[in-house]
């Protein structure tokens, strides 16, 4: 009787030892995502050389109830910052630029730009990389005056024209290098000094320089090729019991180098273990020099936008405040460095989590982003669509990461 009492006791510790930090987070996943108003989404976890570990929760297709898989498609929004920023480190390696280089030297349509604080010359590429440059945050400057007759207004410039005949009507806002603020339109200002310093197209150069050869074959920009539409995920804006399906498989148009990157996990989890970094794997450092990876995990200014609310661009566990680096955020939480990137546009609310020490990976999918109020006009996906700071489902998943699962993993190197 005591010998089997005794067996009984040690299965029960075996099964709560067996009850890891992702088992528990799995859970919480589970919970998250429905309560947060999520159609559908999904994760992977990723350590060292091991095989990822994936969950997937609710639909693809609300229509046809498909359901959200390994090959669903999301589109990454601003994680495509992060190629961007490894594509100008690539040149500057190679010696076709200097990040310290003048943006109008590669970009001349840049001397229209109004500077009260000196000259143009003085806002870097440097200063682009690291969102210190003064643009503004978005790349329209303006919205329909009436939102039922603006149809035939595309979701964003299509053509660099329509930007580079805003110039005139821009202006720095800040001293350039003086502090931090987030601008999308800077990041264009990349994408063209991308294509000017390669001569490709800025979607043919990342295809060549990182999709490739990482073999992330069904990743592509914009709208997805005809034979992986099907995986293609639909998005919605939620305001309370409000449900917005956005238009489906967009054009990002000419704002595509900072936010028109489409992959599913799979894909996610190759250019992950990429930036987690493998000593001896030449293939990696063919693609960018751990070096330079490690020089834009540098945080070089304060992720704050004076007067705005905390987001989960801005603000980590604990109080931590992220810092920016070239392309990528750095946060510190307990003595310990994150890298990171979000995502946010047409409804889709993403984030991708590197701990180099640590050996692990985090990347976190949704189709459904809640942002407090209706869109005011539904004839194209709405840009910038950052979530209600009180109802981020990153903010609710982001802490549970850094403060159980990846500890658990650093621990085991």
């Amino acid at each position: 009787m005591l010998a089997r009492l005794m067996s009984v006791a040690l299965l029960f510790v075996s099964s709560l030892a067996a009850q890891s930090p992702l088992d528990d987070f799995h859970t919480r996943f589970d919970a998250e995502l429905p309560r947060h108003g999520i159609v559908g989404g999904g994760f992977a976890f990723i350590h060292g050389t091991s095989p990822a570990t994936e969950f997937f929760l609710g639909e693809a297709r609300a229509a046809t109830h498909q359901p959200t898989d390994a090959h669903t498609a999301y589109n990454w929004a601003s994680i495509t910052k992060t190629m961007t920023a490894i594509a100008i480190l690539q040149l500057r390696d190679r010696g076709l630029l200097s990040l310290d280089d003048p943006a109008v030297k590669y970009v001349p349509e840049l001397r229209q730009v109004h500077d009260a604080y000196g000259s143009i010359d003085d806002v870097t590429i440097r200063h682009l990389l690291t969102h210190s440059a003064g643009f503004r945050n978005g790349t329209w400057p303006w919205d329909c005056d009436d939102a039922k007759d603006c149809d035939w207004q595309p979701f964003e410039p299509t053509k660099w024209v329509q930007v580079a005949a805003m110039l005139p009507y821009t202006h720095i806002l800040f001293k350039p290098g003086s502090r931090w603020s987030y601008s999308n339109p800077g990041y264009v200002f990349l994408g063209q000094i991308i294509e000017r310093v390669s001569g490709d197209d800025f979607e043919v150069y990342i295809d060549k320089n990182i999709l490739k050869p990482l073999g992330m074959t069904e990743s592509y920009f914009d709208r997805a090729p005809y034979f992986l539409e099907e995986h293609v995920s639909e998005s919605f804006l939620r305001s309370g019991a409000k449900l917005t399906q956005q238009p489906f498989n967009f054009n990002t148009g000419i704002t595509t180098s900072n936010s028109g990157l489409k992959a599913p996990i799979t894909d996610m989890e190759k250019y992950a273990r990429f930036l987690m970094g493998e000593p001896g794997n030449a293939r990696y450092e063919m693609v960018l020099k751990r070096g330079s990876l490690e020089e834009a995990w540098q945080g070089v200014l304060p992720a704050v936008e004076p007067g705005e609310v905390a987001t989960a661009y801005t603000s980590g566990p604990q109080g931590s405040q992220p810092k920016m680096g070239l392309g990528f955020f750095v946060i510190e939480v307990n003595g310990h460095r994150y890298i990171y990137h979000d995502g946010d546009q047409g409804g889709f609310t993403l984030e991708l989590m590197i701990d180099p020490a640590g050996k692990s990976a985090s990347i976190l999918a949704s189709n459904t982003t809640d942002t407090g109020s209706p869109p005011t006009d539904t004839t194209h996906a709405v840009s910038n669509t950052e979530p209600d700071a009180s109802t981020d489902v990153r903010q609710a998943l982001r802490g549970v990461l850094i403060e159980k699962v990846f500890p658990s993993y650093a621990a085991k190197n």
